[in-house]
């Protein structure tokens, strides 16, 4: 939480200034109690409080500590012992025709062992294999923040676009009501019939329902976004800005980009070089392994059990032990088997994905230049549009036009908005898939 603090202080006083900007469903609210997010606020939020990424840091903490594990085998494993015996029959000598119990009634001893490797080839392949396993970590977590941020910005972008739309219903359903105010007052003068009063009501009705859902469209994108930042669901949040701010950043010089910083393949890249050493592994079985151990013990027996009595006596054994492995059932063989299949496995896997994701790019590419297209075409045909609705106005207004005229004009200016809105949010959104296959991330923490 302690990221989140500033970002929310200055979000709060931006919302302040933008207040009187706003145009939403919750522009009565207390606009102090709202916080007004940019998107790079909202990314920031999101890289330090989602659950997912959380999740992700703490999976590299735990490989890490894994690694440690691993190295720790190189390390003497020193531990100690205790051991008491009470015989309750001793063993009995046999010796020219006479027997004897041998030992006495109480043994104890005590002591302390050491063992470490000083030979072992396949532990220190794993040893490789666990730093790969660390670094794999590191790339999920890349990956996982990667994630993140195209799905924020998505949201982000689907808050714009309800509010953009909800401004356009907005304005559709004032201009029915203006209308129909026109029309009932050339009706009381006897200048329309009642066909047309009827047809003025039926605009204004058939234009609210559009608003209430681009007003809940608004709720819904937010409760969304909110959810992705892990944020208390119960704060007010609003996002700053609308889709039109975005226009002049569609751009036909779109770089296609490669895959060197793709997470995906990244992490095939990992695991392929895993996989390698687990084969090396596998081979490195049939090596033999030397190691060391040390063994100092005391050793009391005794037939009653006072301790004060006991004579403690010490010895000390160090041991070189040689390991040669010659059959194990074809285990060995069977293993490395595996191994290099998983191998083939993983490279296979890698060509498929690779070409995926270049057709991806591809398509992506295309989608966006066409989105461009879509959004002059609907930009140049909104003026004209506009025009056109004040022009039908105007001519109804002086009884040389009819509400069809009017309702037709409306119909063509509203789908231009909207038209062109959607334009610019298929543009960002295409753009924010773009950018995660190419793994673009600069917040790197």
């Amino acid at each position: 939480m302690k990221k989140i603090i500033p970002i929310v202080l200055m979000a709060s006083l931006w919302g302040g200034v933008q207040a009187q900007e706003t145009t939403t469903p919750s522009a009565n609210k207390e606009r102090s109690e709202t916080l007004v997010l940019t998107l790079e606020q909202a990314l920031e939020i999101a890289l330090s409080e989602s659950p997912t990424v959380k999740i992700a840091d703490k999976t590299i903490e735990t490989k890490k500590y894994a690694q440690k594990g691993t190295y720790a085998a190189l390390w003497p494993e020193i531990s100690a012992s205790a051991t008491y015996q009470r015989y309750i029959k001793k063993q009995t000598m046999h010796f020219a025709g006479q027997s004897m119990e041998i030992g006495t009634k109480n043994n104890i001893s005590a002591g302390i062992n050491a063992q470490m490797p000083l030979v072992n080839a396949q532990l220190w392949k794993s040893l490789k294999i666990s730093a790969m396993d660390v670094e794999l970590a590191v790339e999920q977590a890349r990956s996982s923040r990667i994630d993140m941020i195209e799905q924020v910005s998505k949201a982000y972008y689907q808050v714009l676009l309800a509010k953009d739309s909800y401004i356009v219903y907005k304005r559709v359903y004032n201009n029915a009501l203006e209308n129909h105010k026109i029309v009932e007052k050339m009706f009381s003068v006897g200048a329309v019939s009642e066909f047309d009063l009827i047809t003025s009501r039926v605009s204004v009705a058939n234009a609210e329902p559009n608003v209430f859902n681009a007003e809940n469209s608004i709720v819904l994108a937010l409760w969304q976004l909110k959810a992705l930042l892990g944020i208390d669901l119960a704060t007010d949040i609003d996002c700053q800005g609308s889709l039109a701010d975005f226009g002049n950043a569609l751009t036909a010089n779109i770089e296609k980009g490669d895959l060197s910083q793709n997470s995906t393949m990244r992490q095939f890249d990992i695991q392929e070089q895993m996989l390698k050493k687990s084969v090396e592994i596998q081979r490195a079985a049939n090596l033999p392994s030397l190691s060391l151990g040390v063994n100092y013990n005391y050793v009391a027996m005794s037939e009653n059990l006072k301790i004060k009595d006991y004579d403690f006596n010490p010895y000390s054994v160090a041991t070189l032990n040689l390991s040669i492995p010659i059959f194990a059932g074809g285990k060995r063989r069977a293993d490395l088997n595996s191994a290099k299949i998983n191998l083939e496995n993983i490279k296979l896997q890698r060509e498929n994905i690779e070409r995926q994701l270049n057709t991806a790019i591809i398509q992506y590419h295309s989608n966006m230049l066409t989105n461009i297209k879509q959004y002059h075409a609907a930009d140049q045909t909104i003026l004209q549009a506009k025009r056109g609705y004040e022009i039908a106005v105007k001519r109804y207004e002086v009884g040389e036009g009819t509400l069809v005229e009017i309702d037709n004009s409306q119909v063509a200016y509203t789908q231009a908005e909207l038209s062109r809105n959607t334009a610019i949010f298929n543009y960002l959104v295409n753009m924010a898939g773009l950018e995660k296959i190419k793994g673009n991330y600069s917040k790197e923490n």
